[in-house]
């Protein structure tokens, strides 16, 4: 009988326990990943109708938000309305920045997801937890301390993507967001979880350099929009690295992948119950 005592999802393609091994990717159970999809695509519904739903009092979220600009005055860390006055002359520069705070997040995290979940199921669990957690953190913060951004302060910022992209509305319709939800940025704090996971796993140089930058270039794009302050970009990676954190210590993880991957494996004759 084969055992799944020493399942592993890291190695060199090809050996035992790497990515090509055939313990690591036994035949998929297209219901399980139907029901991945339906868990995760339900948990960013109440994501999104939670935060929707708690939007506080736009005049105390911009005051919370002036606050925070003046703060970062006075450690020297006010950098956003300079930031974004020194790309407002140029039409490709400002567009890089939407496209980034855009099509970096929410397609980056789905395409992510999905590849994971083929080909790394422990790096799944673990991204997928990391987000679960960290995503509740999020959301209890924006219930208690809704914070308007940059765009909404009447500080004198554009607000980029609104004004110039109809794509983010359609990722993100306005009914389910909760515009004082500036503090933590989990677009940076996600977008680092990708790509602390993909890091881990990935052996080609493309998305190892993507993995990478990506993390950075999503911080300099919420900034760059007026979407979010410097220092969501710090909250949004310390909220990221606690639900990391805590989604490695989540005990049932690796018996959940062999349970779900012995199931495929049966199924198609590779194992002996």
């Amino acid at each position: 009988m084969t055992t799944w005592t020493h399942f592993e999802d890291t190695g060199a393609g090809g050996e035992e326990g790497g990515p090509d091994s055939p313990r690591t990717n036994p035949p998929r159970d297209f219901r399980e990943l139907f029901r991945q999809v339906l868990l995760v695509t339900f948990a960013g519904f109440i994501y999104f109708a939670v935060r929707g739903l708690t939007e506080g009092s736009p005049a105390e979220a911009v005051e919370r938000g002036l606050d925070i600009l003046e703060w970062e005055e006075s450690v020297g860390i006010a950098i956003e309305k300079e930031a974004q006055d020194l790309i407002a002359g140029s039409e490709m520069l400002v567009t890089l920045s939407n496209w980034v705070y855009i099509w970096f997040h929410w397609p980056v995290i789905i395409a992510t997801l999905v590849w994971l979940h083929r080909n790394h199921r422990v790096k799944y669990l673990l991204l997928r937890n990391a987000m679960f957690i960290s995503g509740a953190i999020g959301m209890v913060i924006f219930a208690i301390y809704p914070v308007a951004p940059p765009r909404l302060t009447e500080a004198g910022f554009v607000d980029t993507v609104t004004d110039l992209s109809t794509s983010y509305r359609v990722l993100q319709p306005p009914a389910l967001v909760n515009k004082y939800a500036a503090v933590p940025s989990l677009h940076v704090g996600w977008n680092l979880l990708v790509g602390i996971v993909v890091l881990t796993v990935a052996t080609h140089k493309i998305p190892r350099i993507f993995a990478a930058l990506s993390p950075i270039a999503m911080i300099i794009a919420v900034v760059l929009t007026a979407n979010h302050y410097v220092i969501d970009a710090v909250a949004g990676i310390i909220v990221a690295m606690i639900g990391l954190a805590f989604a490695h210590k989540i005990p049932t993880s690796m018996r959940t992948v062999r349970s779900i991957e012995n199931q495929a494996a049966r199924k198609n004759g590779s194992i002996s119950p």
